[in-house]
């Protein structure tokens, strides 16, 4: 039961594993903001196509 304990006890100390934790929700929240960037980029893109075709649609029904 001892060494269940230590081994427990070492475990906890150990740092590397708290290390890879640290880069590994670091990771997550830089992907989270990247799709997050990316969306917004997405729906303005999605925008500005839509405010050009409603331009051309117009244009078009001038020159008729």
């Amino acid at each position: 039961m001892n060494k269940f304990i230590e081994g427990v006890k070492a475990f906890l100390k150990e740092e590397e594993g708290l290390t890879i934790v640290e880069y590994a929700v670091g990771g997550s929240l830089i992907a989270a903001g990247a799709v997050t960037a990316f969306g917004d980029l997405g729906d303005s893109v999605c925008a500005q196509i839509d405010n050009l075709s409603t331009a051309l649609d117009a244009g078009s029904s001038d020159s008729c």
